[in-house]
């Protein structure tokens, strides 16, 4: 089995690419500059899940897979920001992704979801194959240990949850033994949290919240 994750990181994006089965598979890191280079660095999986909203709403309606991701989130859903309508992705600035978004939603877009604009874009305007899924971190993370009240993804301490979550699926010397340095070491673990999800969607055990297709024929689901 061969399965990838995938996170954005400052300029591009980080790729996990797993070979293999069990603990100990062969791992592999590199950062590539856009999804075009994503779908290269990744062909030939069984499953890639990606760290990005792969399918953008038309009108103002938020997507059903977001709203029952942020429903299991609870008190963490603050880490999923609400995927804007497509008329934001053609925009130059700021001010222009507000008014376009207030425009279909009555609703401006927070800076932060500005800043994943560009990002959300890229894979829009891809050919995307079946095995490339929408996947959620901090979803995966608590799907793959339920017990556990995690902390920041930024703090040694919620560093350390999240390895020690990742290390119930792999052997994490040989996950974390060589990462990139264009990556930070929440956008590794983001990445091969999305690894995690994608092994389940190429097992046949995914959950996919909020199933359908969109204007594209592309999944509106968040798998986990």
């Amino acid at each position: 089995m061969r399965i990838s994750g995938v996170d954005g990181v400052p300029g591009g994006w980080v790729v996990c690419v797993l070979s293999g089965t069990g603990r100990a598979r062969e791992v592999s890191w590199t950062v590539v500059p856009d999804a075009a280079a994503v779908l290269v660095a990744t062909a030939g999986c069984d499953a890639v899940g990606v760290d990005v909203p792969l399918s953008v709403p038309a009108g103002a309606d938020r997507r059903e897979a977001e709203r029952l991701a942020a429903a299991r989130l609870g008190r963490a859903r603050s880490s999923l920001f609400p995927t804007p309508p497509a008329a934001v992705l053609g925009a130059g600035s700021y001010a222009e992704a507000c008014a376009a978004a207030q425009a279909v939603t009555g609703r401006r877009i927070s800076l932060q979801t500005w800043y994943i604009v560009p990002k959300i874009a890229e894979f829009q305007r891809v050919a995307l194959p079946a095995s490339v899924v929408e996947a959620h971190p901090e979803l995966t993370f608590r799907t793959m240990a339920p017990g556990v009240a995690f902390a920041s993804k930024k703090t040694a301490r919620g560093a350390g949850q999240r390895v020690a979550a990742l290390s119930g699926w792999v052997a994490v010397d040989g996950l974390l033994g060589d990462l990139p340095a264009a990556a930070r070491l929440d956008d590794v673990l983001d990445a091969a949290a999305c690894a995690w999800t994608a092994e389940r969607v190429a097992r046949g055990t995914a959950e996919l919240l909020g199933p359908g297709t969109d204007r594209l024929g592309r999944s509106t689901a968040i798998a986990v």
